[in-house]
């Protein structure tokens, strides 16, 4: 790993990107000073001030916990411009000009750190000539970075380098940007608007036009270009108003201003489209200000409609027949979109070829490989699969033959010929530009391999593109038991992993089994063993519907017996003679929460969702959930000077009483769902490596299991006081009777029932309430509703 340490970074604008840039580096732990000028009237911070507020504020949420907005630490150019000396890296994210940006550069460069990297936030600037208003000592440090926006969420950073940047810079920012800030990292050239937004921006504008050529309406476009294409669900026009229509336009022009139909013979396309022009001078910029192709009104959205240069209902869908099209293999799928007679059909063809040939014609001039032209696609808007990703799944040359055809006949943007390496050589060969051996670099007619940094030996099973045939995490390292249900197996004979395969990774009976087999292994010939799944998805929780036969056949005692077997497991798991990690991403609900926190440790990613979410479908945590609640809520009792239990308890039950959920690994640890010793890790295809590490590191520390203690409740008089509210919210119409009934069933759980207040009591005496309140829940009608409802709309029922 680089030597390079990132003490603190300093941030120089405080505007959209600016701002977020500094929440998310707070995210991970990074201290951050955010610059910007100083304020005309009031503080001369004001502007720095507003801007962090505003971060409070926004949709989807900039940082993981709000509270932290205050360790931004506040600066101007005016007064702190000496804070630059204590930073390693200095990220300026002014505004898109680049006369602003280079005055900037002369006044921040006799401050500088002499060792301190300084990158640029720009879209699509060229690198090289903002380097140039930098001292020749500067320059070997310089380069441009490209966060994606919301930087929080979005995966791809570009970086740029520039003639004068040194390579070990940009290896020592790609492996910071990488496993502290959790990001995919791609090298573009310095090239207009780099690669992302080349060809993601290029692609956009050729939709419009096309939209225009075949009469579509915006809802439908977005109904075919969002998850049905495997793509963002916002499709094409919803995103579009996310970014901004104002900062669409300004990719838009960098294009314009910076390329002709000399260098780009696409350049004809690029002209602002008429809808684009008509919103900007009506100041509808999207989302931002809440009218741009769409907008809403009360519960209704509407769309632009340009004849009448108003907004008219929108809701429109596309026709089934192209659902069921883009459901079929790629081949087939590419071949009866282009034979379709419908607009629709024909409109989806011409979108994908358009990319093709686009992707193909430029792929030398923006980027160093095929590989990195699909990364972006997929980090940066959010496609499933990048253009030559899904080409050379559809059979190389014949989707390649399928497009010349079209540029003959006149069909296509331009008349452009694809590059030769297309049709003949190692590509044509190959069957495409993803191999083995690497991605297509047409530069120097090779396959280029993935750098081969330091940093991405942490990452086992990295993300890889179609043709790479790079290890799968479902058959790599060796199995050591595997059914249905749960593979076991490892990578290094020493840490035990186990793998649930059910859907959304549900715990069923097979799960049940896998886990108990998993602790006894790992007990028997192992130094630990580490939960982990290779997707977004740690566990959505009991799988409800296998237990509806079982429930249907043998009452509530079949119910039971299975609960009493998850609640074991449970148990089995926390007091495992070797370590236990949970290595969560993405959802851990309800059961899978249970697993989480009932595990030795947790490892989680930034971005996982944890939470007791059972009242949402009528029910109680019955795994274990509320016996953790009490069990915590008495351990933070004994160690503070209070005696009474119920304020340790309220956040615990309020968690499950309202099925909230932390929407990071950082407000999931305020829920008590993680704890302080727990980790975060920035980077999911990290998780693993962290994980095991872990798990060794308290084997070889020499791990012992908590011991089984009893621990005082709050008794019936803490039931008696938190029905006391709940009364009150029942009788003020807040909740109806029914969640008055489940809530006062958790209060009796958490509480430890009807017992005297401060009364010792085991996890197993807590579970048994667990399971006859989740048991008696099952047989209620109104939670019956509500199941029935969830499985078959996938949204809770109020009743």
């Amino acid at each position: 790993m680089s030597r390079f340490k990132v003490k603190k970074v300093a941030v120089l604008g405080a505007g959209v990107m600016g701002a977020q840039i500094a929440a998310h580096l707070v995210n991970v732990k990074v201290p951050v000073i955010l610059f910007d000028l100083p304020a005309k009237e009031g503080p001369k911070n004001g502007i720095v001030t507003r801007a962090i507020d505003g971060l409070k504020k926004l949709k989807p949420a900039p940082l993981g916990v709000v509270d932290d907005a205050g360790l931004i630490q506040q600066a101007n150019y005016e007064e702190h411009m000496d804070l630059l000396k204590d930073c390693d890296l200095v990220i300026e994210a002014i505004a898109e000009r680049m006369d602003w940006k280079l005055d900037l550069y002369k006044k921040i460069a006799p401050f500088l750190a002499p060792h301190a990297i300084v990158a640029s936030n720009t879209s699509g600037l060229s690198i090289t000539k903002l380097s140039e208003a930098l001292p020749e000592a500067i320059k070997p440090r310089f380069c441009g970075i490209h966060f994606f926006n919301p930087p929080r969420y979005m995966m791809l950073v570009e970086l740029i380098n520039t003639p004068t940047t040194q390579p070990e810079i940009l290896d020592d920012l790609e492996t910071f940007v990488t496993s502290n800030l959790g990001k995919g990292v791609v090298r573009a050239k310095d090239s207009p608007n780099f690669i992302a937004n080349r060809v993601g921006i290029a692609g956009m504008l050729a939709t419009m036009k096309e939209v225009a050529n075949f009469g579509l309406t915006y809802d439908v476009v977005d109904d075919l270009t969002g998850k049905k294409l495997g793509r963002a669900s916002s499709g094409t026009f919803r995103t579009a108003d996310v970014v901004g229509l104002d900062t669409m336009a300004h990719v838009i022009k960098t294009l314009q201003d910076t390329l002709s139909i000399e260098t780009d013979p696409f350049y004809e396309s690029f002209a602002t489209p008429e809808v684009l022009k008509t919103l900007l001078e009506m100041g509808n910029f999207g989302q931002k200000t809440k009218a741009g192709f769409f907008k809403k009104v009360g519960r209704d959205v509407l769309r632009f409609d340009l004849a009448t240069k108003d907004y008219v209902p929108a809701g429109q869908k596309a026709d089934e027949v192209y659902a069921r099209m883009l459901k079929k293999p790629a081949a087939e799928r590419l071949k009866l979109l282009r034979d379709s007679e419908g607009a629709q059909g024909q409109f989806l063809w011409a979108i994908l070829r358009n990319s093709f040939h686009y992707s193909a014609v430029h792929l030398a001039s923006i980027a160093d490989n095929a590989r990195d032209v699909d990364f972006c696609m997929r980090w940066g808007f959010g496609m499933k699969q990048g253009p030559f990703e899904l080409w050379q799944e559809a059979g190389w040359l014949t989707v390649a033959n399928m497009i010349k055809e079209d540029i003959d006949a006149g069909k296509a943007l331009c008349k452009a010929p694809l590059p030769d390496w297309v049709f003949k050589g190692p590509v044509a060969d190959a069957g495409g530009v993803h191999t083995p051996q690497g991605s297509w670099n047409p530069t120097t007619s090779q396959f280029v391999a993935p750098r081969s940094l330091p940093v991405y030996e942490r990452q086992h099973f990295p993300e890889s593109v179609q043709g790479a045939n790079a290890p799968s995490a479902a058959t790599a390292g060796k199995t050591v038991q595997e059914d249905e249900s749960m593979r076991l197996w490892t990578l290094d004979d020493e840490v035990l992993i186990a793998s649930i395969k059910t859907k959304m990774h549900a715990i069923g009976g097979g799960v049940i089994e896998g886990l108990n087999t998993a602790v006894t292994l790992a007990e028997k010939d192992y130094k630990g063993l580490v939960i982990w799944s290779p997707d977004e998805m740690f566990s959505a929780g009991a799988d409800l519907q296998s237990m509806l036969p079982g429930f249907m056949m043998g009452g509530v005692k079949a119910i039971d017996g299975a609960a009493k077997e998850l609640q074991k497991v449970m148990l089995k798991l926390r007091y495992a003679n070797v370590p236990t990690v949970a290595a969560i991403r993405g959802l851990a609900l309800g059961g899978g929460c249970e697993l989480a926190v009932y595990s030795g440790k947790r490892v989680a990613a930034m971005e996982s969702y944890i939470g007791l979410v059972e009242v949402g479908v009528g029910l109680v945590p019955g795994a274990g959930g509320l016996t953790y609640i009490a069990r915590r809520a008495a351990e933070n009792a004994a160690a503070s000077t209070g005696k009474d239990l119920l304020p340790f308890l309220t956040e615990g039950f309020t968690a499950a009483a309202m099925a909230k959920v932390g929407t990071s690994a950082l407000e999931s640890r305020k829920l008590g769902y993680l704890l302080e010793s727990d980790v975060v890790v920035p980077h999911k295809d990290e998780l693993l490596f962290v994980a095991i590490n872990e798990a060794k590191a308290m084997f070889n520390a020499g791990y012992r299991a908590p011991h089984k203690r009893l621990f005082a409740v709050a008794g019936r008089s803490g039931v008696a006081t938190i029905k006391g509210s709940l009364v009150n919210m029942r009788d003020g119409g807040f909740i109806s009777a029914h969640d008055f009934h489940i809530a006062s069933l958790i209060a009796n759980v958490v509480c430890g029932g009807d017992v005297d207040a401060g009364s010792l009591v085991s996890e197993e005496y807590l579970m048994t309430l667990e399971r006859q309140a989740f048991c008696e829940l099952l047989v209620h009608p109104k939670t019956q509703e509500r199941i029935m409802g969830m499985m078959s709309t996938g949204k809770p029922v109020r009743n």
